[in-house]
């Protein structure tokens, strides 16, 4: 009798175990935050090459301080950048960190977080033949399928009667550059650099008096996370760590 007591006890204590388990397993997934980003945008996302295939930038470590603040395990998954809010509609990703603008169009879908950046539109060629905005009359432009240079280039293919080349990737549209299939790529001043000191052959000039409505963390529409984020992005950017930040990668 005692035995079959003692038998039953410990059931109850394994079952209660093996439930406990569960929770704290179930618990754990609860504590990842999934980050979707297209690392082609240096200095914001890109692979770092010289180790493997880890995905760094200024977005990144955003990214880091906020999930760590909000006591989150961090996945990121790399995607192209039209294919970033679908994504996250579908509840493939919880939120969005790719040098995004917070433009009306976006905000009618999902949520933004304050802003954290505003950067400039930047018109690079092959050897400097396009200086000013009148020579892109009739000639080919390259940018990234559903960035705001995509949607800048069709401002400008009214005014001047340019022709339209979409890529999926920043880097792509730049080598169409370097092939000289396209004349000209519009992308922000601050991901030019980096393709102009790696590419001598290769000018540019930023357009004055023209700014996008600034880069911003994009989650689920009515997303409870957007209070938590923004609350976060305040304490990074108070603490000085956002200033750090953008430092560490401007001034490389």
């Amino acid at each position: 009798m005692l035995k079959k007591q003692i038998c039953k006890v410990l059931s109850i204590i394994l079952v209660g175990t093996t439930l406990l388990g569960a929770c704290s397993k179930k618990e754990e997934e609860k504590k990842v935050l999934v980050m979707g980003t297209s690392a082609d945008y240096a200095p914001f996302e890109y692979v770092d090459t010289a180790n493997g295939e880890k995905i760094v930038g200024i977005d990144v470590e955003i990214a880091e301080n906020i999930a760590e603040e909000l006591g989150y395990e961090l996945k990121i998954k790399d995607m192209d950048f039209n294919s970033l809010i679908p994504a996250l509609k579908s509840d493939k990703i919880d939120f969005a960190i790719a040098g995004m603008n917070a433009t009306e169009k976006r905000k009618k879908t999902v949520d933004f977080t304050d802003t954290y950046y505003v950067a400039s539109n930047f018109i690079m060629s092959h050897e400097g033949h396009i200086t000013k905005l009148e020579d892109l009359k009739g000639k080919t432009v390259g940018v990234q399928l559903g960035s705001v240079q995509e949607e800048y280039a069709k401002e400008l293919e009214k005014e001047y009667g340019i022709k339209i080349e979409a890529r999926n990737r920043v880097s792509d549209a730049v080598q169409e550059l370097k092939a000289e299939r396209v004349d000209a790529v519009i992308i922000e001043d601050s991901v030019s650099t980096g393709y102009l000191e790696k590419n001598s052959d290769l000018k540019g000039f930023k357009i004055e008096g023209d700014t996008a409505e600034g880069y911003a963390i994009a989650l689920k529409k009515n997303s409870e996370l957007t209070k938590e984020f923004n609350e976060a992005l305040k304490n990074l950017e108070e603490s000085g760590e956002l200033k750090q930040i953008f430092e560490k990668y401007f001034n490389k």
